[in-house]
């Protein structure tokens, strides 16, 4: 190895190091994960990531009843691939399979922690193909880089997007290739990395590399105009190719969000004041409302403040870089260019998540300014702008008492180290202070917004419980003969996947709308609008999806009680007929099942405000005046029936005869589940109770009366499929001999399913009421269904093809540098 190349990777290793090292006793200051027992970057992380990375454990370690196309853990059968494309793909999530299962908390930690890590490395290295200058100070700018606000925002909260940060780097350094007419394969290879290991992150790390590159090709070399259309056309088409070879990523995710249940409406509330905008280049703070998050420490920013005014920097240079940082950051708060930023989609929550792109720019124009060694002018030039940002920044929520002691000491120690670095004597004393104030700077940056960031958690449940809600699942799992729910009891709002069973409950933007639809429509619970669904949390929902053990709330010490019930066998038998009522969750229910086993009472208002029924559409329910009476509903059932209420969009108090609740529906966003209210009063009166602060509505039939002995009939003799078996996303049954009608498949029948009866030609299901439905024509005795993923074989197809052109054009190459080699008079080797 040459010593060049070991100094580069030693560059490499001390920006790594330094950025992971400040990120760890950051942590370990504030007692976070794994250096103490707060949990980790908010809700998002447990509820969701560590879940997925639980699963991605079993699919490793084969302990579980899918496979990468199809989860039969989540959302009672649903596609996963485009979740695993979407958040997984990160190389450092795969780690988790070398850790045991009920410690997946720590490689989701080092996923976070070996990206910082590597994003540093790489941009390390792609500074010194911006500029030549001296490595160590590369590393300390790109710790900036690697522990920028994104990072500690939001980017630890997201594994995947983690990836990003490596993206635009090694995205920078494939461009850099071309613009030296070098290794085209190697490129559009780095490209595909980029892509493959999260499409989200790469295309923004893609857009900020191609900024780059068209700043240095444009506006910083002499080339003649036709030399430069050309590095830009083999530019393009070296990210054409790259995107090719990982169309995987697209082919499969496009399609399924294109299924997937609709995300809330999200408004864009107009762009920040300047002032608010700039705070945001200041250390240690975090903003109490969206905004974008860029800061890269005083290091950086003194750099990028002291451009302008370093003379040793071309005049075109210095105005072209501070052009594409006022361009960039201005696409950031303009609607249009935040949607092209976001793949035409605006986010829920906050609309910045392309905000590393920008902090990735500033670190490269701080590079600019130190490789040509800026003087006392331009030094002071650029302390001056920072103290009049700090003066703008005064009273803004992210400028606290950490921001003002890192801008005052960093605003001190950072000139004047750079001065020193001008002087023999002192220069090895200059980059001492340096890098220990990078790192002391990047550690107390890290954890003061570590600080405002973790806020405690409302989940319930302790490790403990958790493994011992695990351990009762595992036991009493009896797939596919029926299913055991780690629902309705939430521990996170992934359940199934962290625990395990087949549970109902699943939180992923590529959920199929099928799924959400239907679990709503049979009285079960949502969030996000229908991106979080949650499992019934009434006998008859349960039962028409074979759960025979579940979880509801419970009292210390798990958390959770252990409930047990008959139910519908996976598959069932249904003979034709009319189509099914649809009228009301009750009849919903009834005609899945196939029996009648609710009495729905005619309900009129009794007491209280008086409701306004809406025929089809449902009751208005005004507000309950303060201490006034509640609206009253009166109707009537047999006595000892079960009373269940189903208000999905109800903010407000239930009271029924024999039990209370809070509902906290809000549409679209918040549907509550059937709740029961008790058993009807031996005199067959049913009395409901309603109260809310302000209007609301119920459905025009919200009470059903349930008699457990007509479930307990139906149950105990559906014609059902003699035997069931499933493998990873295919699900087989026999059937008694000669059946006929439909076979009813309790799994929600998600675009990609084909069925065939008896060997027959597969056909995508015909569904009943969103359940997976079977036409058995004349007599059958078994069927068969397999989940195809949608895109997944033309994107195989379209990467293969790439991959063949790319290997064509890098054994051209390869025959063309030998042939140039064994040119006349050379002595060609074999």
């Amino acid at each position: 190895m040459s010593g060049s190349r070991r100094t580069e990777l030693g560059a490499g290793g001390l920006a790594a190091g330094i950025s992971t090292g400040a990120y760890c006793l950051a942590s370990a200051l504030h007692g976070t994960y794994p250096f103490g027992a707060r949990a980790r970057a908010g809700r998002d992380l447990g509820d969701q990531f560590v879940p997925l990375h639980a699963h991605l454990w079993d699919l490793l370690h084969g302990n579980t009843t899918g496979d990468l196309l199809f989860n039969w853990n989540s959302g009672y059968g649903a596609p996963f691939l485009a979740d695993f494309v979407a958040y997984l793909m990160n190389p450092f999530s795969w780690l988790v399979g070398l850790f045991p299962r009920d410690a997946v908390n720590l490689p989701v930690f080092l996923a976070t922690l070996f990206s910082i890590g590597l994003g540093a490395a790489v941009m390390t290295r792609f500074l010194g193909r911006l500029h030549p200058g001296p490595p160590w100070q590369r590393a300390l700018l790109a710790v900036g880089y690697g522990l920028c606000a994104w990072v500690l925002g939001e980017g630890a909260a997201n594994p995947m997007w983690m990836w990003g940060l490596v993206s635009l780097p090694l995205v920078c350094l494939a461009c850099d290739l071309c613009l030296r007419q070098r290794h085209w394969s190697l490129g559009a290879v780095a490209v595909a990395v980029a892509w493959a290991g999260n499409f989200y992150t790469g295309a923004m790390a893609t857009a900020g590399a191609g900024l780059v590159l068209l700043l240095r090709v444009v506006l910083l070399t002499g080339r003649p105009f036709h030399v430069r259309l050309k590095l830009l056309a083999r530019a393009a088409s070296m990210v054409l190719f790259g995107v090719l070879l990982a169309a995987p990523v697209l082919t499969v995710t496009l399609p399924a969000r294109r299924v997937a249940q609709p995300a809330p409406l999200a408004a864009y509330d107009g762009p920040p004041g300047v002032a608010g905008y700039l705070a945001q280049l200041l250390p240690g703070g975090r903003p109490d409302h969206p905004l974008p998050e860029i800061f890269v420490g005083m290091l950086g920013l003194v750099l990028v403040a002291a451009l302008p005014f370093n003379r040793r920097v071309p005049v075109r240079e210095r105005v072209g870089w501070y052009a594409l940082l006022v361009l960039v950051g201005a696409s950031f708060v303009w609607k249009p260019t935040i949607l092209l930023w976001h793949g035409l989609t605006l986010p829920n929550d906050s609309p910045y998540r392309a905000a590393f792109v920008l902090s990735g720019l500033l670190v490269m124009a701080a590079w600019v300014s130190l490789a040509r060694r800026p003087d006392l002018f331009a030094l002071a030039g650029g302390t001056g702008a920072v103290t009049l940002v700090a003066l703008l920044g005064h009273g803004q929520s992210s400028v606290t008492g950490s921001t003002w002691v890192l801008v005052g000491v960093g605003g001190v120690l950072v000139p004047g180290a750079l001065l020193l670095l001008e002087r023999t004597a002192f220069r090895r004393t200059a980059g001492a202070v340096l890098a220990v104030g990078v790192l002391a700077g990047a550690t107390w940056s890290a954890y003061s917004v570590t600080v405002a960031r973790d806020l405690p958690s409302d989940r319930p449940g302790s490790t403990a419980g958790r493994s011992a809600a695990y351990r009762v699942i595992r036991g009493a799992d009896d797939w596919p003969r029926s299913r055991t729910d780690p629902g309705p009891h939430e521990f996170t709002a992934n359940d199934p996947l962290l625990l395990g069973g087949e549970g109902g409950g699943y939180s992923s933007r590529y959920l199929p709308s099928t799924t959400a639809e239907l679990l709503h429509d049979l009285g079960a619970g949502w969030y996000l609008g229908g991106r979080h669904t949650l499992s019934p949390a009434d006998p008859v929902g349960r039962a028409l999806f074979g759960v025979t053990t579940y979880l509801e709330d419970g009292l210390a010490p798990d958390g959770f009680t252990v409930g047990r019930a008959a139910a519908a066998p996976l598959v069932t038998l249904r003979p034709d007929g009319p189509g099914p009522d649809t009228s009301s969750v009750w009849s919903r229910q009834q005609a899945l099942l196939g029996a009648a086993v609710y009495q729905v009472p005619q309900l009129t208002p009794a007491a209280g405000p008086a409701p306004t029924l809406h025929g089809s559409s449902g009751w208005s329910i005004p507000a309950t005046p303060a201490d006034g009476a509640w609206t009253t509903f009166e109707g009537s059932c047999t006595p000892g029936s079960a009373v269940l209420f189903h208000g999905p969009w109800f903010n407000g108090t239930v009271r029924g005869p024999d039990a209370e609740y809070v509902s906290r529906g809000r549409q679209p966003v918040i549907a509550m589940p059937i709740r029961p209210l008790g058993d009807t009063p031996a005199d067959g009166r049913v009395r409901v109770e309603l109260r809310t602060g302000a209007a609301t509505q119920i459905p025009a039939q919200p009470v059903g009366c349930l008699d457990r002995a007509a479930l307990a009939r139906v149950l105990a003799g559906p014609v059902r499929a003699t035997g069931v078996h499933s493998t990873g996303h295919t699900l087989t049954a026999d059937l008694p001999p000669g059946s006929t009608g439909t076979a009813l498949i309790a799994v929600p029948a998600a675009t990609g399913w084909r069925c065939s009866a008896d060997g027959g030609p597969e056909q995508p299901p015909s569904p009943v009421l969103g359940m997976i439905g079977v036409p058995l024509g004349t007599g059958t005795t078994a069927i068969a269904c397999t989940y195809r993923t949608p895109g997944l074989v033309e994107g195989a197809a379209v990467s293969g093809a790439a991959l063949a052109a790319l290997v064509g054009v890098a054994l051209v190459a390869l025959l063309r540098r030998r042939s140039r080699r064994g040119g006349p008079g050379s002595v060609a080797s074999g």
